[in-house]
């Protein structure tokens, strides 16, 4: 039901046009390329790994989208607390996002700390913070790209029947 290139094509018929962008699977390590076009590339064909490079490519502007990686900082797997700290503070805006397109195709969501090889830190605390920013995107208004892709995973997925904050409740799993 839930197929990563089904994503590749619907990402392709909602932005392509406007912004010359294309969503292809496969690669090793996740990584936006800017260019001709502009690649959002994610890991094998793994379908959350497509919705949570989707979620950093709606969180990066114009000028951001233009640089390799949107010219962010990341420290690679095996991070000490204190890069575990930064990489989680830089990560809720794009996981809620991804916690919403989760929510708008009826797939589970669970926080990702990423940090395999290292200290990844009390996921709950982190799962707290990406809820209720999710929580309170819903009430002031989704980003216009954020909107509508959610629109079209829900109508992809048959899914435009039920409210997105319900949706969100149903999808979004805490940890113990």
């Amino acid at each position: 039901m839930h197929c990563s290139a089904d994503l590749e094509a619907l990402f392709r018929a909602t932005f392509f046009q406007d912004f010359a962008t294309v969503l292809e699977g496969g690669a090793p390590e996740p990584v936006y390329l800017p260019g001709s076009p502009h690649r959002i590339c994610y890991t094998h064909d793994y379908f959350r790994s497509a919705l949570h490079e989707i979620a950093h490519w709606c969180v990066a502007g114009a000028a951001r989208r233009a640089q390799v990686d949107y010219g962010y900082w990341y420290a690679p797997d095996g991070r000490n607390a204190e890069q575990q700290s930064q990489f989680a503070s830089v990560e809720v805006l794009p996981q809620a996002y991804e916690a919403l397109f989760c929510a708008s195709c009826g797939h589970d969501f669970r926080v990702s700390l990423d940090n395999l090889n290292g200290d990844g830190g009390d996921e709950r605390p982190f799962a707290v913070m990406v809820r209720a920013r999710a929580e309170a995107l819903l009430q002031q208004g989704l980003p216009d790209r954020v909107a509508l892709w959610c629109d079209a995973l829900a109508g992809r997925y048959q899914r435009q029947s039920i409210p997105l904050s319900q949706a969100l409740q149903q999808t979004f799993q805490l940890p113990l």
